[in-house]
């Protein structure tokens, strides 16, 4: 997070864009919403200036209140931006020193949005390099278009069913979160057939709505999400005293139902930080199973762990996965729909964060778990400061990795403007050799750069 009370610390660079505004929201607004979208995602600062000296300081907005309804109002129009990838959470109000600002986080966006274009015309698609925001080449816009075009088999349609197979309260619930999350959104009007097209649930075959398969798990009947997926099944256990004695749940509803029943159990008595990593855990054990594998999902939580456990093998080698910025989840679709109502990360920081969290706790680190005939993956979360989770895990121990940490990097050097290799070390917890050799790599791709300081070397992103 910025620390905005030091807002003189910070400089632009490929994630951090200030802008005056006191003249309204600024037109250029768009093409760095769009060039952050496409590429590593960033801060856009509303009331913050560029000095000579090229640190930052504040303007006190007169109504950033307006502004920030006139924001939403242009970024839910097609005609404008071709899609609007934001929560509400997302664009706020701050006060730097008695001078009111707005903040506007842009995530990259997931390879099914993009490419994110403005004023309805692709060839107004934007990236971020050191140098600012800059129109994108054909090719680079083509580029784009390929990766959005990959059709993940959660996608395809159901044809022996129709809409009636998916639960009508489901989709209101989902319908209702999502306007809670993303209020004004361009969908928010939709009857819910259309609406359940645009999130990728139903589609269209000859002139006839079937659900996809990603839609039957969400929103679908139990009975006839079995038609499909006849080992679908889910199990919550849960240990109800000291003694050992337990009580289980197997699920009789869809995945999107499960999740929100499962996470208020799982959430109890756990810290925010926690309760955050939990609700981000959960949902990628959902949407990386393999509903045709046998076994089931089985989540459950005793008095000093938790342990989620899902059909299928890793998609992501879990070394890259702790690094951060790659995902690639079994359901893309599912995901998708997940992020509608704000659970799931999109951008593969999701088990970064966890170790992050549970280091900050003093609890031992996640213990991964992966199991051949069948293809199975578990996650045990220790919730005490005691050991022994290498013992617990079943089937063959995944080892700690020292492979690239290239988003832990790069979101550490959005939140503190200027680092050293040993403050960069310790964040991580990797080497100072491996630390720099990572570094060497950012510095080598035009997103880090290095200089010298009083003694060693500082490093900071791009300007």
């Amino acid at each position: 997070m910025l620390d905005l009370s030091r807002l003189e610390q910070y400089r632009e660079n490929n994630r951090i864009e200030a802008k005056k505004a006191l003249g309204g929201l600024p037109k250029s607004i768009w093409e760095t919403y769009s060039a952050f979208a496409n590429t590593l995602g960033g801060i856009i600062l509303l009331g913050v200036i560029e000095t000579v000296d090229k640190t930052f300081d504040s303007v006190d907005l007169p109504d950033p209140d307006g502004l920030i309804r006139e924001f939403w109002h242009i970024i839910n129009d097609p005609m404008k931006v071709s899609v609007n990838i934001l929560a509400e959470k997302d664009v706020y109000v701050e006060e730097v020193g008695g001078d009111h600002i707005v903040v506007i986080k842009v995530p990259c966006a997931d390879r099914a949005y993009k490419p994110v274009y403005v004023d309805n015309d692709t060839r107004n698609t934007y990236r971020r390099n050191g140098e600012g925001d800059y129109r994108c080449t054909y090719e680079e816009y083509q580029a784009m278009v390929r990766d959005a075009a990959v059709r993940s088999p959660d996608m395809h349609l159901v044809r022996s069913m129709g809409l009636e197979a998916l639960n009508s309260e489901s989709v209101r619930s989902f319908r209702q979160r999502m306007k809670l999350y993303r209020p004004r959104h361009m969908w928010e009007s939709l009857d819910d057939t259309a609406f359940l097209q645009k999130i990728g649930a139903i589609g269209d075959d000859g002139g006839l709505l079937h659900p996809t398969f990603a839609g039957l798990l969400m929103f679908g009947n139990h009975q006839d999400i079995l038609c499909e997926y006849p080992n679908y099944a889910i199990t919550y256990r849960e240990q109800l005293d000291t003694k050992g004695n337990w009580e289980e749940a197997p699920w009789s509803g869809n995945v999107y139902e499960f999740y929100y029943w499962a996470y208020n159990k799982l959430q109890q008595n756990a810290k925010k930080p926690a309760r955050q990593a939990l609700r981000e855990v959960l949902a990628n054990c959902l949407v990386n199973a393999d509903y045709h594998g046998s076994g089931g999902i089985i989540v459950s939580k005793d008095y000093q762990k938790i342990t989620l456990s899902n059909p299928g093998s890793f998609r992501v080698p879990l070394d890259t996965a702790k690094s951060g910025g790659v995902s690639d989840p079994r359901n893309p679709a599912m995901a998708r729909m997940f992020r509608f109502v704000d659970v799931g990360e999109y951008t593969g920081g999701g088990i970064p964060n966890l170790y992050r969290i549970w280091k900050s706790e003093g609890w031992p680190e996640p213990v991964f778990s992966e199991s051949c005939s069948p293809d199975r993956v578990s996650l045990t979360l220790y919730m005490t400061g005691h050991s022994g989770a290498e013992n617990a895990a079943a089937g063959k121990q995944v080892p700690l990795s020292a492979l690239s940490q290239r988003q832990l990097l790069i979101d550490y050097l959005t939140d503190h403007p200027t680092s050293d290799l040993f403050a960069l070390s310790k964040s991580l917890g990797t080497s100072l050799s491996r630390t720099e050799s990572l570094l060497q790599q950012l510095a080598d791709e035009g997103i880090v750069v290095v200089e010298a300081g009083q003694g060693n070397r500082l490093y900071k992103l791009k300007a």
